[in-house]
């Protein structure tokens, strides 16, 4: 019974996942319809190129001295939660695509080590997240109701795939674990192109356009005395 459940759910996984990439697909498609507008302002005169202003911008992610949301006192700590929360993201969407592909790989110790504890920071980062949505008056202002259910549904995912990995690499032995994890992880495949998290898809174009355009202007990268 427990075999047949957990093929059930990695079937609708696939099905998920195949629905994701047909959404993001036609989004794309819809998105290349569209040229940027033309800049009309005047090129600036401090020599800079379109390509290195714009690669710089992509790269943002990656510089916290120039992220907007580690500025004004938030600082370095507040870009390390970040990208732990991201990446347990990534190790989130391995551990539920690639797992049924190689298992050997997900069962050797050292990877359901290092899995288990990025998934489980991300859990806490994702706690402390909500804290300050529910307890910060600012944050409470300007969350929506998508916000809200986001992160919930995200730190849940992160637990949930903590205790997967656990089972998968041989440290518990229900298989529920896996079989909610899959779960939850078909519900967002379905739920994230229509909600806030799929901002990832447009982050590459919106950082591209502003980068080229404000390099135009000759103004980034910003220039430093």
């Amino acid at each position: 019974m427990e075999n047949s459940a957990l093929h059930t759910v990695e079937v609708i996984h696939w099905v998920a996942l195949c629905f994701m990439v047909t959404v993001y697909t036609i989004r794309l498609f819809w998105l290349f319809k569209f040229n940027p507008g033309r800049d009309r302002q005047k090129p600036g005169d401090m020599g800079t190129t379109s390509l290195g202003p714009a690669m710089y911008s992509m790269a943002n992610v990656a510089m916290p001295w120039a992220m907007e949301s580690t500025r004004g006192g938030k600082g370095f700590f507040f870009w390390v939660s970040f990208v732990l929360f991201h990446m347990g993201v990534v190790a989130g969407i391995s551990l539920a695509i690639f797992s049924s592909l190689t298992p050997s790989f997900f069962e050797t110790p050292m990877v359901a080590y290092v899995f288990m504890a990025v998934l489980g920071m991300a859990f806490l980062i994702g706690l402390i997240r909500i804290i300050r949505r529910l307890v910060k008056p600012v944050m409470r202002l300007i969350s929506t109701p998508d916000d809200v259910f986001s992160v919930f549904m995200m730190t849940g995912w992160f637990l949930t795939g903590v205790l997967a990995q656990a089972y998968i690499g041989g440290f518990v032995t229900d298989v529920t674990y896996l079989i909610a994890f899959l779960a939850a992880t078909s519900f967002f495949l379905v739920y994230v192109p229509f909600s806030k998290i799929s901002h990832y898809l447009y982050y590459p174009f919106t950082r591209y356009y502003i980068g080229k355009t404000l390099g135009h202007r000759g103004s980034m990268p910003a220039v430093r005395g």
